[in-house]
């Protein structure tokens, strides 16, 4: 992985499961299964531009998640689970937790500082998915 390059490898599982993966090729991956009335799992594939691949790194090194540890964040359970896995700047690192409902349990938590990192981190990348996603994938001109 040169430097400067980033993927980013997240899920979100419970009675629903999004999962989104960004390649150092600009490749990004996207499957979300709602079990919303019986729905069937959507998966898409795009490239993205070197430009948000950039902006991507931005949002991660502001974020400081890089600095973040996840030992003392609440462990998956029969509710959920997140995970995110980073590679960045050649640093590797992965998350682990429950699902977190809302700032109330990051608040609760033994680790409120990094996991509100976390959470809004989180929060930032699925925006930033379902933009892209949304723009490449419209059909009809609003």
């Amino acid at each position: 992985q040169s430097s400067g390059s980033s993927g980013i490898n997240a899920e979100y599982g419970g009675h629903e499961f999004l999962e989104f993966e960004f390649r150092p090729d600009g490749k990004l991956r996207y499957a979300n299964n709602s079990n919303y009335k019986n729905d069937t799992m959507i998966r898409k594939e795009c490239s993205v531009s070197p430009s948000v691949l950039k902006e991507l790194a931005r949002v991660i090194e502001e974020a400081e998640i890089m600095y973040e540890d996840d030992k003392m964040w609440p462990a998956p359970d029969r509710i959920g689970r997140q995970e995110l896995e980073i590679v960045h700047n050649n640093q590797h690192i992965c998350f682990n937790t429950s699902k977190i409902g809302s700032l109330v349990d990051v608040n609760g938590s033994k680790d409120p500082d990094g996991l509100r990192a976390f959470y809004y981190l989180v929060q930032d990348l699925k925006c930033f998915v379902f933009s892209l996603i949304g723009l490449h994938f419209k059909i009809k001109p609003i």
